[in-house]
Parts: C-alpha cells; structure tokens; sequence
C-alpha cells in the first residue's frame, strides 16, 4: 500500500507550482504589432538579434549581438533588398557584453529584405541573419 503523508504532497505540489512559474518568467517578451523579430546563434559562442517595426512609414531596423564579453570590437553591415544599407563598428559593453544598433529604411512595396552581418576581425566569429517585412 501508498503511505503518502501530507508533507509529501505540499512538497510536490510547491515543485510542480515552482516549475510553472520559472516557465512563465522564461516567456519570451512579445512583440509589438507589425514587428518582425529573427534570433540565431553566431559562429562562435555569440547571439544575434533582427528586429523590423513600422516607423511611420519607414522601417526602424534593430541589429544585435550578445556576446557576454565586453570591449569586443564588431564589425556590422545592415543590408535592404541586397544592397548594403549601413554599415559600421560597435564595442560590446554593459553587463550583458552586447551591442546594438539602429537604423531606419525606407518602406518598399512588397516585401523588404532585411539582412544583418556582424564580424569579431579579433576571433573571426561571424553572426548573420535575415527577415522579410
């Protein structure tokens, strides 16, 4: 026969409660209506983040990477329908050891092209990612 006590069950109960809640605080942050957001793994240890919104008729474009050190120098290029958009150098910093940048384009009829390329000259490491709008 079970002999199950009480104590058993709270204790279960509250593990199977702390799962759940630990799963909710996991969740994604959702995104705004009409964003377009892509996530990947670099070639490294690195991540990278693409993010689209409207921006009064323009599209503000988000490039990201994560690479959890600070002080690494990354070279980026944003490109639209194949065509380089931007282009730059970023410095990873704060406690995250990530960089950001952003840029608005104009909104072309159709579909736009959006692509993102980082590169650490230092370990070679390369993040790159694309997404329609």
């Amino acid at each position: 026969m079970f002999n199950t006590s009480k104590t058993s069950l709270t204790r279960i109960g509250a593990v199977a409660l702390s799962g759940a809640v630990l799963v909710g605080f996991a969740a994604p942050a959702l995104a705004a209506d009409g964003d377009v957001i892509r996530r990947g793994s670099c070639s490294g240890h690195s991540d990278w983040k693409l993010k689209a919104s409207p921006q009064n008729g323009r599209i503000e474009v988000e490039g990201e990477v994560d690479s959890n050190v600070n002080n690494q120098n990354w070279k980026w290029r944003m490109l639209h329908n194949g065509t380089v958009s931007a282009r730059g150098n970023a410095t990873t910093s704060g406690p995250s050891g990530s960089f950001s940048v952003r840029r608005l384009m104009v909104d072309l009829s159709g579909t736009d092209r959006i692509g993102w390329r980082a590169t650490n000259p230092t370990t070679g490491e390369t993040c790159r990612g694309s997404l329609g709008f």
